[in-house]
């Protein structure tokens, strides 16, 4: 498989080297993290003098005698050199029973300097803090952006090379099959024996057959309000057994596999968040396709999905803005910047146009409004709301 550099989480994992935290890279399953380990891994050979890589995947048949924590904390610390910097690298992590306590023992020894991989269902983001008695840095890794995409494909035309993205997605293992059917068997089969397989294996659940039903609403749903009393009176009306707590926790456990990443509202106005109503956006728009097809490609939601993973790639803390009962499509926080965003498909009727820049123009403050389309034509300005072409938005941090 053709390898690019994926230098925004390189570069972040470059920038750690040393210090005392424990590095965690995490992401959707088929996401890249063992391919970013290995990319690290040869970065360190290259340039860091006098080290010592300890590397151990846990794929590989050859480490089955390392997958309890005491054979795995005693291998590494033989493999200690004195003098040298002593990297640890383990892809599947949690493939090893009890693996944080090797991590903590490891840790805590102030010898190594750590970093791991694992499948998301067992290597939670909110579980790092106690899973890990040492502080932990958490890289999330993405599947491939648009940007990634065209370095991939190596595309000239970035406007035909953004109607490609849509169809086809950012799971990089798709792109060695030529037949678009073939991508798309690919990329549910990730979904349903990977995604699936870990929540069903983490978290015990017997109904399967509610998570299979949850899902297809979710994604049938992407960029639509929504929430666990809705979709539990909806599964009702279809005569399923169904309650909300069960709804609520099936989707939290579907969010923490990165398969699902929830946006909450926020009251422009008021300045608060709000509590009811979310709306839920797949970490790569194909999984959609791969799942229910493509009789309805839907491609405003389906933008409005590419923008908000975007954001979140950016860095950004993403909401679902309301003001005077009209929504803002996302509110984009980082820090003390905040960007207003309006997603469409496309604005060239003059009554598309309105209803698009209408919301941001009843915003007060001064911060950034932005409408993303596909315009095909260079950035300008409406009142102070930039209007921007998808495919540039998308090139151009």
């Amino acid at each position: 498989m053709k390898l690019i550099t994926r230098n925004q989480y390189l570069e972040k994992l470059i920038n750690v080297i040393g210090t005392p935290d424990i590095k965690v890279i995490t992401g959707v399953r088929r996401s890249g993290k063992s391919k970013l380990l290995e990319a690290f891994k040869n970065h360190i050979e290259q340039t860091v003098p006098n080290h010592n890589i300890i590397g151990i995947n846990f794929n590989l048949p050859e480490f089955d005698h390392l997958l309890a924590y005491r054979p795995l904390y005693d291998y590494i610390q033989s493999q200690y050199v004195v003098g040298k910097a002593n990297f640890v690298l383990i892809d599947e992590v949690q493939m090893c029973t009890d693996f944080e306590k090797a991590i903590n023992g490891l840790h805590a020894s102030e010898k190594f300097d750590i970093y791991i991989t694992g499948s998301n269902a067992f290597l939670l983001s909110s579980d790092l803090a106690t899973l890990f008695t040492g502080r932990t840095f958490e890289i999330k890794v993405f599947p491939f952006s648009f940007s990634e995409y065209m370095q991939y494909y190596d595309y000239g035309d970035k406007h035909a090379a953004v109607d490609k993205y849509m169809i086809e997605g950012g799971m990089a293992g798709s792109y060695l099959y030529k037949d678009q059917e073939a991508k798309y068997d690919y990329i549910a089969d990730v979904f349903n024996t990977l995604i699936v397989r870990d929540i069903r294996t983490k978290y015990k659940i017997r109904n399967m057959q509610l998570m299979d039903r949850l899902v297809d609403f979710l994604m049938d749903n992407v960029s639509n309000l929504t929430s666990a009393r809705n979709i539990t009176s909806t599964f009702s009306g279809l005569k399923e057994t169904v309650n909300h707590v069960t709804i609520s926790s099936y989707m939290q456990y579907l969010c923490n596999a990165f398969a699902f990443y929830k946006v909450r509202r926020y009251d422009i106005k008021g300045k608060k968040y709000l509590s009811s109503n979310d709306k839920y956006y797949l970490s790569d728009h194909t999984f959609r396709y791969a799942k229910l097809g493509t009789k309805n490609m839907d491609y405003g939601r389906i933008l409005e999905n590419v923008v908000a993973i975007e954001l979140l790639r950016r860095g950004y803390e993403v909401y679902v803005g309301v003001l005077y009962k009209k929504e803002i499509d996302f509110v984009a926080i980082k820090r003390n910047e905040k960007i207003y965003i309006q997603v469409s498909d496309q604005i060239i009727e003059e009554k598309t146009f309105e209803r698009e820049v209408s919301p941001l123009l009843q915003i007060k403050d001064a911060y950034p409004k932005i409408v993303i389309a596909r315009t095909r034509h260079d950035e300008y300005q409406y009142e102070g709301v930039r209007i921007v072409d998808l495919a540039d938005w998308l090139l151009n941090e």
